[in-house]
């Protein structure tokens, strides 16, 4: 934790960013992209993408999950989605899965997760279930196809749908390998995530 906090007291005089850049920063985002991904620590959107601050609005779920639209029962992530959409006016949206993602390895292999039943009940959002081969630690299979299954998920939202609609907004299905450093896209045109 100390060298955390070390950095922090240190940002403000050795960031990257001149000090002019940074108070840029008060007056507002307008963000072109939001980035849904996992909140597995390995997974940094900035480092991955070079974003600098204000570039990327981040939604940052267990298993990039994204939950299905019910304004009955609204959630943190839909609130997210819908500011991002009709508030930012993103143009893009990217779901980016990881190699070695636990939430999507816990689904494929069908683990028990009555120990932790809030993990478990989150991940009974990720429906269908993954499907991918068991034996594999990188669980490459099952992640891309669950990152499918979230991008037509997003679909559903009215927001989104609305956007698509009118050529407002681009859809991504992004996969990173954390042990690689690799981004692969899905290409619609040929259904195989090909690196970018």
């Amino acid at each position: 934790m100390q060298p955390l906090i070390d950095h922090a007291r240190a940002f403000r005089r050795h960031s990257a960013e001149s000090p002019w850049e940074l108070a840029r920063l008060a007056e507002g985002q307008s963000p072109q992209v939001l980035f849904i991904t996992c909140s597995d620590s390995r997974v940094v959107p900035a480092l991955i993408t070079g974003a600098r601050p204000g570039e990327l609005f981040e939604l940052r779920t267990a298993g990039n999950i994204v939950p299905p639209y019910d304004t009955d029962r609204p959630t943190s992530e839909a609130a997210t989605i819908e500011y991002a959409v009709e508030v930012l006016g993103v143009q893009d949206i990217i779901v980016c899965g990881h190699s070695h993602c636990g939430a999507v390895g816990a689904l494929v292999r069908g683990d028990d997760l009555n120990a932790v039943p809030a993990v478990r009940d989150w991940l009974t959002h990720a429906t269908p279930r993954p499907h991918g081969a068991v034996e594999d630690p990188a669980v490459t299979d099952g992640v891309q196809s669950h990152v499918l299954t979230q991008l037509l998920r997003l679909r559903s939202y009215p927001c989104v749908a609305a956007r698509l609609a009118d050529n407002r907004l681009t859809l991504h299905a992004w996969y990173y390998e954390v042990h690689t450093g690799s981004v692969s896209q899905h290409r619609p045109n040929t259904d195989m995530f090909e690196e970018l």
